[in-house]
């Protein structure tokens, strides 16, 4: 019986290794099949540091939301300080924690009875936007706390942060002040922020607070009072200055509030009311979200030559949105190079490790991505068909050239032309703009991509022609969006098959490591092409490759049901070829506004 146990075991583990045998041997078959692009044999060459990313995706959201700037500023310029605001929380009891913070801050905290409705108000209405504040914070005030106690201004100044931007660096006003501090475009450029098409140094968290800080520092060497500093940061010191004359020479900020403007009456309380909510906020039952990463976790490093958001992202492995929040003053999406000047990319420290190891490889792809894109230039203009030259056209516009963009709260001249594709410069001289100032509901003329004589497609499918003609076999097919997971997978071999990066399927699939589990169905942009790849040089390959990924026709007969996010602009780019004029023809839509849910016909 023992002998036939023992010969059992035997026959067991000779199995074993036999299989074990042959699953490295056809997972060696599968690994000589899958041939790397050139950024993969790039990375495949990364030193790496093994600390993982701890930036969630979900607060990276919060960071780059707009809603609680929204809805922040309209309370803080509708609030009533006079109506009295049902809410459970005793005068008495109030007037003794004012009392208490008052005791330890340079700012005159007393009672009255527009601060109690203020605050009232503000825990009836808005106790999840603090929560949700709360979160931010921890990652902003550490600098603002830095930045004002180098100039011995008053740490409690980092409240008004929440006051004018909600926290948030991309708040833009109906007036144009921009960033965490609202600079107006002539404010900034008077305390030294660059401000040009790539880089806008007023949402730009650590010199914008400097610029706040050194702006503080000089208006209480003026007046001598810190309310009074906070009401000049709002209106203006001109108007400060008018509220102390017409109240006889008063230069306290409660003597001369009801000779300032009326937003103004309000802000500072609106400031104190903030303060009181983040001291006091247990008492209330407000609990913070926690931020799940903190700015010390954070580096910077400096970039020697211009590179775009999304090479930094491929090289990497991180999402482009990661890059976007800590670094929101490139307003482009790319780190530009300028002679004699010195531009950084913040990161997280895991990130910059990889960075600052493998320089050389990174340049060198940079350097190689550049040449790709210059051979693409010169291609499309070789191989596209000469236009006719077009009729004569009147002097005057018809309104037909051009499309129509009603501007929302949050928008500015940047963020427009870029989402068309257009210099600020050309959006001015259609709509005859003076400045780059653009009032809410105002309907800008935009050119429409109709009117341009050669279209992106025809100019890739020749280029496609020139390039590929000698194995058509070789010519790319669609895909459906999804995929599921088998048995040898993994992100590079699904990002290679499908002619995208792992970088591009994580911020899709809202993965945060390479790890993937069989049988997972993975989100692949619509536009996706499965690729069969010539026996040749990795480069070579993929430089062909980059020019077959784009060739897909006009023609593509199928619906696209809109998601969370979606503008006709990203989906427009879903489909290459494709135009928002031709999505709205399609689909009989006049304006932009599409929801979730509604079904688009894509050549229908």
């Amino acid at each position: 019986m023992i002998v036939k146990k023992i010969s059992l075991v035997v026959t067991a583990l000779f199995s074993m290794s036999m299989f074990a045998q042959e699953s490295a041997e056809f997972s060696k078959e599968i690994k000589q099949d899958i041939k790397l692009s050139y950024l993969d044999s790039i990375k495949s060459t990364f030193k790496r540091d093994q600390l993982a990313s701890k930036v969630d995706s979900l607060w990276m959201n919060e960071l780059v939301s707009l809603d609680i700037y929204d809805d922040l500023t309209k309370d803080i310029q509708t609030i009533n300080k006079d109506v009295t605001v049902d809410e459970e929380l005793p005068t008495e009891l109030l007037k003794q924690r004012l009392a208490l913070m008052n005791e330890k801050s340079p700012f005159e905290i007393e009672y009255n009875q527009g601060l109690e409705n203020i605050i009232k108000s503000f825990l009836k209405n808005r106790k999840k936007s603090f929560s949700r504040l709360m979160a931010l914070s921890e990652y902003y005030f550490p600098i603002f706390e830095d930045a004002f106690a180098k100039q011995n201004v008053p740490l409690e100044i980092k409240y008004l942060a929440v006051v004018e931007s909600a926290l948030n660096p991309k708040a833009v006003s109906k007036m144009g002040a921009t960033g965490l501090w609202q600079f107006m475009y002539g404010t900034g450029k008077q305390y030294a922020l660059k401000i040009d098409s790539y880089i806008d140094e007023r949402s730009d968290p650590l010199k914008a607070t400097a610029a706040a800080s050194e702006y503080m520092s000089k208006m209480f060497n003026i007046f001598g009072d810190w309310e009074l500093v906070l009401a000049s940061y709002n209106s203006g010191p001109g108007n400060v200055t008018k509220a102390i004359r017409r109240s006889g020479g008063k230069t306290k900020y409660w003597d001369i509030r009801n000779y300032l403007p009326r937003e103004t009456q309000g802000y500072v309380p609106a400031f104190l009311a903030t303060m009181y909510l983040f001291e006091y906020h247990k008492e209330h039952g407000i609990n913070p979200e926690r931020a799940v990463v903190k700015n010390f976790e954070t580096d910077t490093v400096c970039v020697k030559n211009q590179m775009s958001f999304k090479q930094i992202a491929d090289l990497l492995d991180m999402p482009q949105s990661q890059i976007k929040l800590l670094n929101p003053s490139y307003k482009m999406e790319v780190v530009p190079f300028y002679q004699g000047e010195q531009h950084f990319i913040r990161l997280p420290k895991d990130k910059i490790a990889t960075f600052v190891s493998n320089e050389p490889q990174i340049y060198a792809y940079v350097k190689y991505d550049a040449e790709m894109k210059s051979t693409s230039s010169r291609l499309a203009v070789k191989y596209a068909p000469k236009a006719k030259p077009a009729p004569a056209k009147p002097a005057t516009i018809e309104s037909g050239d051009f499309e129509f963009y009603k501007v929302r709260k949050g928008d500015n001249l940047g963020a427009i032309a870029s989402k068309y594709n257009v210099s600020i410069s050309e959006i001015k001289k259609w709509n005859n703009l003076k400045t780059n100032a653009v009032a809410i509901g105002r309907s800008l003329k935009i050119k429409s991509e109709e009117e341009t004589p050669v279209k992106a497609a025809p100019i890739v499918e020749k280029r496609e022609e020139a390039i590929a003609s000698a194995d058509e076999k070789n010519k790319p097919s669609a895909v459906d969006m999804d995929y599921v997971v088998v048995a040898g997978d993994n992100l590079g071999s699904i990002a290679k098959k499908f002619g995208t990066t792992i970088a591009e399927l994580k911020e899709l699939n809202n993965l945060t490591s390479n790890n993937i589990g069989l049988g997972k169905t993975l989100i692949i942009s619509k536009a996706a092409i499965v690729i069969e790849e010539p026996a040749t040089t990795a480069i070579a390959s993929n430089s062909v490759d980059s020019f077959k990924k784009k060739a897909v026709s006009k023609n593509v007969g199928e619906d696209y049901y809109v998601k969370k996010g979606d503008s006709l602009y990203s989906i427009s780019k879903k489909y290459p070829g494709v135009t928002i004029s031709d999505i709205k023809k399609w689909n009989g839509i006049k304006d932009e506004d599409i929801k979730p849910g509604m079904k688009l016909k894509i050549n229908g």
